[in-house]
């Protein structure tokens, strides 16, 4: 297994920048990994390719605006941080730049010093501990923060964001980065997939580094996801094991909802009532415990989020139908267009 395997072109131009009008109106391409067999259709028609029987499991995770920006008390400096969890009461871990104006006991003022704040701490890998002068920072944030749009994203977050960055169904604060797959969902294709009997559970994965990384290794195997944080509540397991014990499939949502249900997954395939932090990293060859059906967006070349992806749909079905996307101009990333692998 190699880094290498895990590239393809993708010419710029199929960069979503911008939402489409509508969630529901991306396309969508369905992968059948028994035969490498590609359909194309709108996202709205997923509703033909879920049966009554079934449970789509989505992630709840919703985006804070985590980007913040300021400068440096003593010289005017300009610095950009991005806050990733609470480590403790006022104080939380980031990551920021530049990096010689983060280094320990630096001071900084966010929004002319409606929030301040002390480097505390600096790990080897850019991580920097900031305690603030507030303790309920979260709320704060909800004023003066933007939005963490992905940097492949060239333009600065608009108000349109702040809705679109977020599935209809999010809602726990504390990701950096929106569970992509759950975008296309409206709320009336939600009330459509439940009106014909599908189950529709939610579970948490708030979405950090771990999942948009790099992977740095020429052997993906010595890389390490850095942990996230997960909850499989014991209504949501029951139902899942309930349905598929009944010969219905659990249809994950995004690869975040794969690892927190595969965190979750016992060796019998019972999902279980769980929550922690999680380093799940899944890369072919891999037996799926807890998924039967997946949804995600077009991921970057050489990712993890990649790799998750051959894991389940085979390596050669995801790169031929990677390589169907770009022939017929499928929009990727966050913005971008959806894939159905059943």
């Amino acid at each position: 297994m190699n880094l290498s395997d895990y590239d393809f072109h993708l010419p710029e131009e199929l960069i979503a920048q911008d939402p489409v009008t509508r969630r529901d109106q991306s396309r969508l391409l369905v992968l059948d990994r028994s035969d490498g067999q590609i359909h194309h259709l709108r996202f709205s028609d997923i509703t033909t390719m879920i049966r009554p029987a079934d449970v789509l499991v989505v992630n709840e995770t919703r985006v804070f605006p985590a980007r913040l920006f300021g400068v440096r008390s003593d010289t005017g400096g300009k610095v950009e941080v991005l806050l990733i969890k609470p480590a403790a009461q006022g104080r939380w871990v980031a990551m920021g730049k530049p990096a010689r104006a983060l280094q320990v006991g630096r001071a900084l003022a966010f929004s002319d010093g409606v929030l301040k704040a002390e480097v505390t701490a600096r790990s080897k890998d850019g991580r920097i501990e900031l305690a603030f002068d507030a303790e309920d920072v979260l709320s704060i944030l909800n004023e003066i923060g933007e939005i963490p749009l992905p940097p492949y994203i060239r333009r600065s977050p608009t108000a349109e964001d702040e809705e679109r960055y977020q599935t209809v169904f999010a809602r726990q604060q504390g990701a950096i980065a929106a569970p992509t797959a759950g975008l296309h969902f409206t709320d009336v294709l939600m009330q459509d997939i439940r009106r014909a009997g599908t189950g529709i559970q939610p579970i948490l994965l708030h979405v950090g580094p771990g999942t948009f990384e790099p992977v740095r290794s020429e052997d993906p195997r010595l890389h390490r996801i850095e942990a996230e944080y997960y909850e499989v509540s014991s209504s949501a397991a029951e139902e899942i094991n309930k349905r598929r014990e009944a010969g219905g499939r659990a249809i994950a949502v995004g690869t975040t909802s794969v690892r927190a249900l595969e965190t979750a997954v016992d060796e019998r395939g019972t999902v279980r009532d769980l929550s922690g932090w999680t380093e799940a990293f899944i890369y072919p060859p891999y037996e799926f415990g807890a998924v039967d059906v997946l949804v995600t967006n077009f991921h970057l070349p050489q990712s993890t989020l990649l790799m998750l992806v051959a894991a389940f749909a085979g390596y050669e079905n995801m790169m031929k139908a990677y390589a169907e996307a770009v022939r017929e101009k499928y929009r990727f990333y966050s913005y971008g267009d959806a894939m159905m692998v059943l």
